[in-house]
């Protein structure tokens, strides 16, 4: 049987479309529809069921796919293995958002890069939750840490953590707040702060607002830059209001920089995802980075 063949059927599989499929593997949709109308007439068997949207796996298609991916998988291993001859480092290609990449997983990851002799190389890129996965899925990265948890069976996704989010501000907007603070009760006390966000959407503030206040925000942005780093930077120098993630602005609340506006009973979370590309996790040095943030994460407040 026509290995070719079979990493197409894999890889539609995984993807669960003929043209997502065709993407990844730099193909054509024809091909690809091509090759698996092959090996269906081979087999003897159809292998998928088309559907408006995609394609579901038959039973034998599901079976065939259990037993072939993981040796497709060993041979690529094999063969990226033959392209680090050089040195008994192998890299990971890591991909997120850039605070919390920076802030908590590098630091775990860095730990992991040259112990016992088993350690790896690091290669980091940032980008949104849509970049991150189209990413990862196209082969560009290895490992990725999103927002967002990825659909169809080409990812596999393992929730890494929990990040609360705090309202906070300088604690010289407390007279413009009036009495009451830090336990605010409603957003009508917020409304004549400045706001301090990544994006005019005001993306943190409004998912606060509405978990917490049950409304939308009135006021505009009027600091917009694209880090929460530089958010937290901003308001520590009394830029206004912002909503940013325990983990980024404990010290500062430790130190007095920042005072919390709010102390809801639930306060808003957001959930941080570990995702590989299925199978991938038989290479070792993803297994170890992989296992290695999780363990790292079950640690985290």
């Amino acid at each position: 049987m026509d290995l070719a063949l079979l990493r197409t059927f894999v890889t539609v599989h995984r993807a669960g479309s003929f043209t997502r499929a065709a993407a990844l593997l730099g193909l054509s949709q024809p091909a690809v529809t091509s090759q698996i109308r092959t090996l269906e007439r081979q087999l003897g068997r159809p292998l998928f069921l088309r559907r408006a949207r995609g394609v579901t796996p038959t039973t034998i298609g599901d079976e065939l796919a259990h037993k072939a991916a993981p040796h497709l998988d060993a041979l690529v291993e094999i063969t990226e293995s033959g392209l680090d001859d050089e040195s008994s480092l192998r890299t990971l290609h890591l991909a997120g958002p850039p605070e919390f990449t920076a802030e908590r997983a590098l630091p775990a990851l860095v730990e992991l890069t040259g112990e016992d002799g088993q350690g790896f190389a690091l290669r980091v890129s940032f980008g949104n939750a849509d970049e991150t996965l189209e990413g990862l899925a196209a082969g560009h990265h290895d490992l990725a840490i999103s927002t967002a948890r990825p659909r169809g069976g080409l990812l596999t996704a393992t929730p890494l953590c929990d990040e609360e989010h705090v309202l906070v501000a300088a604690p010289g907007w407390l007279e413009e707040i009036g009495p009451g603070v830090p336990h605010v009760k409603d957003a009508a006390a917020l409304e004549n702060l400045p706001v301090v966000e990544v994006h005019e959407s005001l993306p943190f503030v409004s998912r606060y607002w509405g978990s917490v206040f049950d409304c939308r925000p009135v006021a505009a942005g009027t600091v917009v830059v694209p880090d929460l780093r530089a958010v937290l930077t901003c308001a520590v120098a009394g830029a206004g209001l912002a909503v940013l993630p325990r983990y980024l602005c404990a010290p500062a609340l430790d130190r007095g920089d920042l005072v919390a506006l709010h102390d809801p009973a639930v306060p808003p979370l957001r959930t941080y995802f570990l995702v590989v590309r299925t199978g991938t996790l038989a290479m070792p040095h993803i297994a170890r980075a992989y296992e290695g943030l999780l363990h790292t994460a079950a640690h985290w407040s």
